[in-house]
């Protein structure tokens, strides 16, 4: 009930308005986050700390505040998804090299699409089967109000991509009859500290979510890479990079690792487009981590026999 009223009263609403209006509402937004009430700014701040050893407090300060800007402009801009044209969308959101997909898809071969939390991705979960000639799948999660959550993935599909969560991803890609391209999103904090994969990540230990290397073994599945680059406000271009053709191919956590990797030199690159108000590093690496990583390691071999 909460959820539909915020919906309809509030959010809906405010989507019809143009992009002009929302951003100039962003930065009355970055005013009252950094300003006003400091929203989660210990959390933005130790987290740069953490991850930029190497910047003086004023770097850190200054980058604090590009953070507040950007995240401001995502904000309006998961508004304005509500409602947002095809053609605006088409507009916005671009593709560098869709030829990297296209011809995964000539050889109905269905893929995995993996990225993080960095520029907008809530345009490229309601465009995506729109760009790509893939039938578009995004594994998401349950917001806490589930009348919100029903309807704005129902707004996040209008326009093809099929919208799932984990415990259902499986059924929804064994019913289809035509390659797919399975978003996943792999950078947020692992649920369970013993069942992630856990690696250097920006100066820190940290634990990733295995799920984008279990899925693309169980159903022997290329992993692509995707950068959005933010060429100006409100307008972003996709880029494809190839983690993988042959997931068996590969040893444990190889896949994870190419994909850490991808991600850092994206943040390394733009830090203020990362979402660093999430508490990405409250889960502590196990004590026992080289005896957990030899047990998960043989498990998965036993699972998924090496070529």
């Amino acid at each position: 009930m909460i959820g539909s009223i915020i919906y309809y009263f509030f959010l809906y609403p405010l989507s019809l308005l143009p992009l002009w209006f929302l951003y100039g509402l962003s930065n009355l937004i970055y005013i009252i986050l950094y300003y006003v009430i400091g929203y989660r700014k210990k959390v933005v701040i130790d987290n740069l700390t953490r991850s930029f050893p190497e910047k003086t407090d004023k770097e850190i300060k200054k980058l604090c505040k590009e953070y507040y800007c950007h995240f401001s402009d995502i904000i309006v801009e998961g508004i304005k998804n509500l409602s947002i044209s095809q053609k605006e969308l088409e507009k916005r959101f671009t593709i560098k090299n869709t030829e990297i997909v296209e011809d995964y898809f000539d050889k109905k071969q269905s893929i995995i699409l993996t990225s993080g939390h960095f520029n907008n991705w809530e345009w490229l979960i309601t465009i995506q089967d729109i760009l790509l000639p893939h039938q578009a799948i995004g594994i998401g999660m349950s917001m806490s109000q589930q009348s919100l959550d029903e309807k704005i993935n129902k707004r996040r599909a209008r326009l093809g991509m099929i919208v799932t969560h984990s415990g259902n991803y499986k059924r929804q890609i064994e019913a289809l009859n035509t390659p797919y391209a399975l978003l996943v999103l792999g950078d947020q904090s692992p649920g369970e500290a013993r069942k992630s994969y856990w690696t250097k990540f920006l100066n820190q230990r940290t634990g990733f979510v295995f799920g984008t290397e279990h899925i693309s073994n169980t159903f022997d599945l290329p992993v692509i890479y995707y950068t959005v680059n933010k060429k100006k406000r409100g307008h972003y271009e996709l880029e494809f990079k190839v983690i993988c053709d042959d997931p068996k191919s590969l040893g444990y956590g190889e896949i994870t690792e190419k994909y850490v990797n991808f991600l850092e030199k994206d943040i390394l690159a733009h830090p203020s487009e990362w979402v660093w108000s999430h508490k990405r590093w409250k889960k502590a690496e196990p004590k026992d981590i080289n005896t957990l990583n030899e047990t998960n390691e043989k498990n998965f071999n036993n699972r998924f026999p090496r070529k």
